[in-house]
């Protein structure tokens, strides 16, 4: 029973996921309901109200895109390596990318609800802080010669990859995963006086 009820929370906050990808931040309880193929009653059984289903949803979403990237570098002992892997896994795969999508809604609604603007504020905070412990970590090697602090670093970079990935989910025509994935490390090896070297498969 307890796993049955898991199972329908969990389908629930995708179908909510899915339905602020397509209508926005503003979606209704009805959207949702429509895209889970559920009454709203039903929603509301497993969720006070839609706000709870949404934040839920949303920092699920978060969650995962952090777990991939710490994931993404799981077994690399080479700074330099870790770096450019963490850069390309922190661009969406392609413009229809949802995870990306649903943050970029987010990022427009913030200034009308702050829980997302505080949800989007550690969600940034704690890329920044994983660049730090990279960036520190080839500093103390010898690897890199840092020519900023590495939270300056850190958060220039996360900016660039918010800033690439929103290009992208807007479509646009000559920027795709390996076109920012490139124009990002071109500011990191400048930041780092490291050549970055791209390997010859990097994950997306």
């Amino acid at each position: 029973m307890a796993n049955g009820r898991q199972q329908r929370r969990e389908r629930l906050l995708a179908a909510a996921q899915r339905a602020v990808v397509m209508h926005g931040a503003d979606v209704r309880l009805k959207d949702i309901a429509d895209m889970a193929g559920l009454t709203s009653g039903a929603i509301l059984y497993h969720f006070p109200d839609v706000q709870t289903l949404l934040v839920e949803a949303n920092r699920a979403v978060m969650e995962r895109f952090l777990d991939n990237r710490v994931r993404a570098v799981q077994g690399l002992s080479s700074p330099a390596e870790k770096l450019v892997v963490t850069v390309a896994s922190g661009l969406p795969r392609d413009s229809d990318d949802d995870d990306v999508k649903l943050l970029c809604a987010l990022g427009g609604a913030a200034s009308r609800y702050p829980v997302y603007a505080a949800m989007l504020t550690a969600l940034y905070d704690r890329q920044v802080a994983m660049y730090q412990i990279i960036l520190e970590s080839g500093a103390a090697s010898g690897t890199f010669t840092l020519q900023h602090d590495s939270q300056t670093i850190g958060r220039n970079i996360v900016a660039l990859e918010d800033a690439y990935g929103y290009r992208m989910a807007a479509r646009h025509a000559t920027i795709d995963h390996a076109v920012a994935t490139e124009l990002i490390l071109d500011y990191a090896r400048l930041a780092t006086s490291h050549p970055l070297d791209v390997p010859a498969t990097v994950p997306a």
